[in-house]
């Protein structure tokens, strides 16, 4: 199935998911033997006429470096219910979960040459931009299970850099 929205990050303009497809396993070949955490996380802020939120794509070769990648979307009103925001900010990082889940994942995972017990390895996780402490507490349990009835770990602050550190960054 295609995906048909478009992607940037700070040197490459509208790159199809095809292309960020590409670019990943680019990265994952280049040093196959690595461990590396594949995440999807989104982020949003209120501006005067609209909301916008950002979905980051981020591959960590942990220790070595990362490779991401970013999405726009826009609601044409402001929207200032946090429930309402952070459940659209977990339905868009779902979306793209879902493209993983269904056709690269396995693709990516093969690329890997595991040289001993412990690293080549690929973990895939969606980052929610919720944590413990604050008004977000009281919804981690209906967004983690969203995302955990996808088959997918959630991670949630401080773990979940993707949406609260990457994706943050470019909301503005």
């Amino acid at each position: 199935m295609e995906y048909r929205k478009i992607f940037y990050n700070v040197s490459e303009k509208d790159m199809s998911f095809e292309d960020v497809i590409d670019r990943l396993k680019t990265f994952i070949t280049a040093d196959p033997r690595s461990e590396y955490v594949l995440s999807v996380g989104t982020d949003s802020h209120v501006h005067a006429k609209d909301t916008k939120f950002i979905t980051a794509i981020h591959l960590h070769r942990k220790g070595k470096g990362a490779w991401g990648c970013l999405q726009n979307t826009f609601i044409n009103r402001q929207i200032n219910s946090i429930h309402e925001k952070i459940s659209i900010e977990t339905s868009l990082s779902q979306e793209v979960a879902y493209h993983f889940t269904s056709d690269y994942l396995v693709e990516l995972s093969e690329l890997l040459i595991p040289f001993s017990d412990e690293g080549a390895d690929l973990t895939f996780e969606i980052h929610l931009d919720i944590g413990r402490k604050g008004v977000t507490k009281d919804l981690i349990q209906e967004m983690t299970g969203r995302v955990l009835a996808m088959g997918v770990e959630a991670k949630i602050k401080p773990d979940s850099y993707t949406a609260f550190g990457y994706a943050n960054r470019y909301t503005r």
